[in-house]
């Protein structure tokens, strides 16, 4: 089965879990969901090639969602990004 890869990118705030808490939630068989800690100096260079402002950030298939290129997350943004759609 193909797998959409959901990266989220979390300081371990408060806003970053609810973050985390609403793309498992909006989650399907196909999202494999992958959460980075900002803290991590390996998760850096991740950061920097997505171009990503503020966290909570969430990417799929390697593209910032558009709700988090201005900054927030929306989940209307995440659905249209495919997140919660089998593939």
């Amino acid at each position: 089965m193909t797998k959409r890869k959901v990266e989220i990118f979390s300081a371990g705030c408060p806003v970053c879990q609810e973050t985390i808490d609403l793309v498992n939630e909006l989650a399907c068989p196909s999202c494999e969901i992958i959460i980075h800690d900002t803290h991590d100096a390996d998760v850096q260079s991740r950061i920097k090639e997505l171009g990503i402002k503020s966290v909570p950030a969430v990417a799929v298939n390697g593209v910032l969602a558009d709700c988090c290129q201005s900054r927030g997350v929306d989940a209307e943004m995440l659905r249209v990004a495919g997140i919660g759609t089998l593939l």
